[in-house]
């Protein structure tokens, strides 16, 4: 199975590794697992006043911060992972990717707010799940 693991790096991300490695009945070593982070790009304005290669490595840099704990973790655990970042909107892109990935499976923690909260707030797990074809797990 093809499963895109959607992190942030928050408590919500950790929460959802673990549920993984715990539930080594469903998710086992022989899956394919491919870490993704989202960030927003920064608006033109910026990208233009500092330089696009100053504001992609940054992105870089960030998307390391977040990625490398997760990679980790996962190895600790016998689960093997390729991990990757883009920019964009956090859920469409995610969306996006898992549908074009042609992944069997999303897999994203969730902050768990209500209903009125998400329709004021709006949230990426939300619109995962609005907007993606492949079945998505929401670990809260």
């Amino acid at each position: 199975m093809k499963i895109l693991l959607a992190v942030d790096g928050s408590p919500y991300t950790k929460k959802m590794l673990a549920y993984l490695v715990t539930h080594d009945s469903l998710f086992t070593a022989s899956h394919d697992y491919n870490l993704l982070t989202v960030q927003m790009p920064f608006p033109a304005r910026i990208k233009v006043a500092v330089g696009g290669e100053i504001t992609h490595q940054y992105h870089a840099q960030e998307a390391e911060k977040i990625l490398a704990p997760c990679f980790k973790f996962l190895v600790r655990h016998g689960l093997n992972a390729t991990t990757h970042w883009k920019l964009g909107h956090p859920g469409v892109t995610v969306s996006k990717i898992a549908e074009a990935g042609e992944y069997d499976m999303v897999i994203m923690g969730s902050h768990g707010h209500g209903a009125l909260v998400n329709l004021v707030t709006g949230s990426v797990a939300t619109q995962v799940l609005a907007q993606c074809k492949v079945p998505v797990l929401l670990i809260r």
